[in-house]
């Protein structure tokens, strides 16, 4: 048990900050963009999916504020990932809150029925924290791809900046995830990827299995080596509960088996 702890996330953390990684929230991101202006220096958007286990959140959430840095927290509407006083206390750190949403995987894809339900939970959220930015989440088990939302229309009419997977332009920003709970999870993911770049960045040499592995490459490359990043993780699989990490390690490979089908079946 070394993998997927607090302690190896305070780790990766102190390590971006050796290597004089600028953090930025997904927000602010969107905002020097939008300005033409490019931060002085490699930065890393730390992004946070906060499926389920939202007291997880808070832990890490209270790691990066003690070591200066600030992360978006995208949650979910499910009571498992929506819980209004860890919320609030992420937000109160000073970290970006934004809206992880599924609208058309609950609403069944009835894209005008998805957009009411898009609409409410966003000034929900609102209540929290001024979100303009706002993730995709991947429903695995949905054949509804929650992006589709935005071929019929808009998120910018609702004050929105931002969608990580429309608006980073990743071929000068590397994406990084540990969906599947490994830092190579793409291989077994059905929607957290960025195909069209994946093979680039795999010939580089840019994909880690473990996160020591990462660790490891952000040590040792030299620093004109290093690009730009963009640093997704789902706090549930962090933890230094030993109980609480062996279900979610034996828990995440059955997933794991399961999405190699769906990926077959799609």
């Amino acid at each position: 048990m070394r993998d997927f702890t607090l302690r190896t996330y305070r780790s990766l953390l102190l390590t971006l900050k050796k290597a004089k990684y600028i953090s930025l929230t997904f927000e602010e991101y969107c905002e020097m963009k939008a300005r033409e202006v490019s931060p002085a220096g490699k930065f890393v958007i730390l992004r946070h999916d906060v499926d389920l286990k939202a007291a997880n959140s808070l832990a890490t959430a209270k790691i990066e504020a003690e070591l200066g840095i600030k992360a978006s927290y995208y949650f979910r509407v499910v009571p498992e990932s929506n819980q209004p006083e860890i919320i609030r206390q992420i937000a109160a750190l000073g970290h970006e809150i934004g809206y992880h949403y599924e609208d058309l995987a609950i609403t069944n894809g009835d894209k005008e029925a998805a957009l009411a339900h898009f609409r409410k939970w966003l000034e929900y959220f609102r209540q929290f924290y001024p979100v303009k930015t706002i993730c995709m989440h991947g429903a695995p088990t949905s054949r509804y791809d929650g992006r589709e939302l935005w071929k019929t229309y808009n998120y910018r009419d609702f004050g929105i900046i931002g969608e990580p997977y429309f608006d980073i332009d990743f071929s000068r920003v590397t994406y990084l995830t540990d969906t599947g709970r490994c830092w190579d999870g793409y291989k077994v993911s059905l929607r957290d990827k960025i195909p069209q770049y994946q093979e680039e960045w795999t010939r580089r040499g840019w994909t880690f299995h473990t996160s020591e592995q990462l660790i490891n490459w952000l040590t040792n490359a030299p620093a004109d080596k290093l690009p730009n990043l963009m640093l997704t993780t789902h706090p549930q699989r962090w933890t230094n509960n030993k109980p609480a990490w062996w279900k979610e390690y034996i828990l995440q490979n059955i997933k794991n088996i399961a999405k190699r089908i769906l990926i077959v079946w799609h």
